[in-house]
């Protein structure tokens, strides 16, 4: 087991969610999502930002917690 690993994919997985929380109470505190929005249209942009800032972080903390139980080393 790797804590160093796991220490990062849970801090990955909070980042996610806190920007999932961000973004359903304070939306206009995100300038890259205006800024997607103004590229790709608001629907396409609003999606690119979660995906982008909201699911794949959680994705990736969780992968990083499977490896870190696992004895992957990051570092």
């Amino acid at each position: 087991m790797n804590k160093t690993t796991i220490g990062i994919g849970i801090a990955a997985i909070f980042f996610g969610l806190y920007s999932l929380y961000l973004r359903f109470t304070q939306n206009d505190k995100f300038d890259k999502l205006k800024g997607l929005q103004e590229r790709f249209g608001e629907k396409n942009g609003a999606w690119i930002h979660l995906i982008l800032y909201c699911i794949a972080p959680a994705i990736f903390g969780v992968i990083m917690i499977m490896a870190g139980r696992k004895g992957f080393s990051m570092f």
